[in-house]
């Protein structure tokens, strides 16, 4: 019979987790505290498969109880309950070898599926215990409680430690770049650089050198040898963001350099070795590129080891409030002025808003705010880009300048919300693609990654 141990300084938990696993058929025992369940452990080593564990109790506490167990009993699976939640306590704990992370109240179905899910997988325990070896969590950016945010911060916890390739999707704007920031300060190679290359900002004959470097001579223009971006990193961390844009000539290069762990220099003749984890990010679908000819299945699947889908900010609306108030700290100190406060009505304007460029967007928007704020409160006529006529259009996927019209706006006003509509309209349209929507447009490239910062719709 499994021996599970309900760790819980609170007795209707204890006696509601303990009534429905003893009708599962576990022989289940209960603590009141770190300390005692610490004893239950000692006197009987090895004999408990299972840990429900509260992190907030007197004597001892659960972040210090798991510290230990992971360290003594390394074969013992623990689920982390808490009422207590924060990014900082989720990372903490999946770091430190915790299977799951659940935040109270929770329903009694899920924790049963948690436990049923656990003991499958029981060969996992490895892969976790060396988790410890990670550095400290430093969730600096990282904001909001949400289930989505909560699954992202668990897997981040788990990944960190290894030097296993990541891909990140998501949206232009929703910060995919800061996540990876965080795999790679919660990583063994956090001394080491973390070097980022946009591949979508870098004109395609230009690409290759800037990833693997080039030597003197090379082309015209190349008066000196230059390391790559791949060389840089050495010991540390490369970021590939918008890997969708890489041309499929260089894509063949950057699989043989995954497989190889070498690169070749532009205009040179021999390799050089180099050791780096490798994360990369798109807001295209890659999977669709595939089958479409237009991305390498085998670079496909070197990419996609591990996958970590970052939500939009519409789908974790929950964490708006607590993403604005972010935003208006940050500022507050830039600015050296006191915290504004945020009018009941302003908050409501902003979350009626869909957001077209994610967090991004609301970044932008709260520092323009705070600059056109003549006082200490925003209002709503401080947040003149969110009208009810830009809602509208940001919530629909037809484009037309009637919508823009309004009493009380300037010419000026019309044209730049008729100049957002559209690019809100023409990303949709291409999927977040910024060099497609700017032919959809008949703009340059360079013109519309300015007006996407310029509007908030940068990625």
């Amino acid at each position: 019979m499994t021996r599970l141990l309900i760790v819980d300084d609170e007795f209707h938990v204890r006696k509601a987790l303990g009534t429905v696993f003893k009708r599962e058929g576990f022989l289940v025992e209960e603590a009141t505290n770190g300390r005692e369940a610490l004893g239950f452990l000692k006197d009987n080593p090895g004999q408990y498969e299972l840990m429900l564990l509260d992190l907030h109790m007197p004597e001892m506490g659960g972040m210090e109880l798991l510290r230990t167990v992971r360290e003594a009993f390394p074969t013992l699976l623990v689920i982390v309950f808490t009422a207590y939640n924060t990014a900082e306590t989720t990372m903490e704990a999946m770091r430190l070898g915790a299977y799951d992370y659940i935040v109270k109240p929770f329903d009694i179905s899920h924790i049963k599926e948690i436990v049923a899910k656990a003991r499958e997988r029981k060969r996992l325990i490895e892969e976790v215990k060396d988790l410890r070896k990670s550095v400290a969590v430093q969730p600096d950016g990282l904001v909001g409680q949400s289930r989505s945010m909560q699954e992202i911060y668990k897997l981040i916890g788990k990944v960190a430690a290894s030097s296993i390739t990541v891909l990140i999707e998501g949206e232009s704007g929703t910060g995919k770049e800061l996540l990876a920031r965080q795999i790679h300060l919660n990583s063994p190679r956090a001394a080491h650089r973390l070097v980022t290359v946009n591949c979508g900002a870098i004109p395609e004959n230009l690409l290759e050198s800037e990833l693997f470097g080039h030597e003197k001579g090379a082309f015209t223009g190349a008066v000196t040898r230059k390391l790559g971006k791949a060389e840089l990193a050495d010991q540390g961390t490369l970021f590939l963001d918008e890997v969708g844009e890489m041309p499929l000539s260089l894509q063949v290069k950057l699989l043989r350099f995954l497989q190889e762990r070498e690169i070749d220099r532009v205009g040179g003749d021999h390799t050089v070795k180099v050791d780096v984890r490798l994360i990369a990010a798109t807001n295209r679908n890659l999977r669709e590129m595939v089958e479409a000819g237009q991305f390498r299945e085998d670079l496909y699947y070197r990419l996609h080891v591990v996958n970590l889908q970052v939500p939009p900010l519409r789908e974790r609306m929950e964490d708006l409030e607590e993403l604005i108030q972010h935003f208006l700290s940050r500022y507050a100190k830039e600015m050296e002025v006191e915290l504004p406060y945020l009018a009941p009505e302003t908050l409501k304007q902003l979350r009626a808003y869909t957001w077209p460029g994610n967090i991004r967007e609301l970044q932008n928007v709260i520092c323009r705010s705070m600059i056109m704020a003549s006082g200490d409160i925003l209002l709503p006529e401080h947040l003149p880009e969110l009208g009810a006529v830009q809602q509208a259009a940001a919530s629909s996927h037809a484009f037309t300048l009637q919508e823009t019209f309004s009493y009380g706006f300037t010419l000026r006003e019309v044209v730049e919300r008729a100049e957002m509509q559209a690019m809100q309209w023409a990303l949709r349209e291409t999927e977040g693609n910024k060099a497609q929507a700017a032919r959809l447009l008949q703009m340059s490239r360079k013109a519309f990654v300015y007006k996407c910062q310029d509007y908030g719709l940068a990625d």
